[in-house]
């Protein structure tokens, strides 16, 4: 039953559970939308519901009343220049969870938390394409076999070497 359970210990101690709910917190503000447990995602919607709705008094005791969860300096200063005029005509409700699944590996519910902000615009360059994300450095044919080498090789090269061992003439005594 979880009759007077007020609040969701999620397996944590209270310290453990603050700061992870606030680098959460973070991250969604950062990216707006994060993937993470069922439960998780349920105890962190009223915090970033209720930050934000601090947050939008926009008066000086909000903004130290926020930086007490948010304390990365350039989170804080995004929430409040960029987050918060998005939800100027809503009240309430400024994030959503949706259900995705479970997790392969142990079978967690997983789900998705979202900020409902417009999305940030792409960039486009001069010729209204998106720009390309840098591709990965590849590595020269020369670094490639000094970092994984053939297995071809090796076996050849253990089928060849000499045993430690000595080898010994089998006795020819006669009896």
């Amino acid at each position: 039953m979880g009759h007077r359970d007020k609040v969701k210990k999620l397996g944590r101690t209270k310290p453990h559970r603050e700061a992870m709910l606030s680098n959460m917190a973070m991250s969604l503000f950062t990216h707006r939308v994060i993937k993470t447990t069922d439960a998780k995602a349920k105890a962190l919607k009223p915090l970033v519901d209720r930050l934000i709705s601090t947050a939008k008094q926009d008066t000086l005791h909000a903004k130290r009343l926020v930086a007490r969860t948010i304390k990365n300096k350039e989170v804080h200063k995004k929430l409040f220049t960029e987050i918060i005029p998005q939800f100027t005509d809503r009240t309430s409700g400024f994030s959503r969870i949706i259900k995705l699944g479970v997790r392969r590996g142990d079978g967690a519910p997983i789900s998705v938390v979202e900020l409902l902000t417009e999305k940030p615009a792409e960039t486009k360059d001069s010729k209204g394409k998106k720009e390309k994300k840098s591709a990965k450095p590849s590595l020269s044919s020369k670094e490639t076999k000094k970092a994984k080498p053939d297995r071809k090789d090796s076996k050849v090269k253990a089928k060849t070497s000499v045993s430690p061992r000595k080898a010994t003439a089998p006795s020819t005594k006669n009896k």
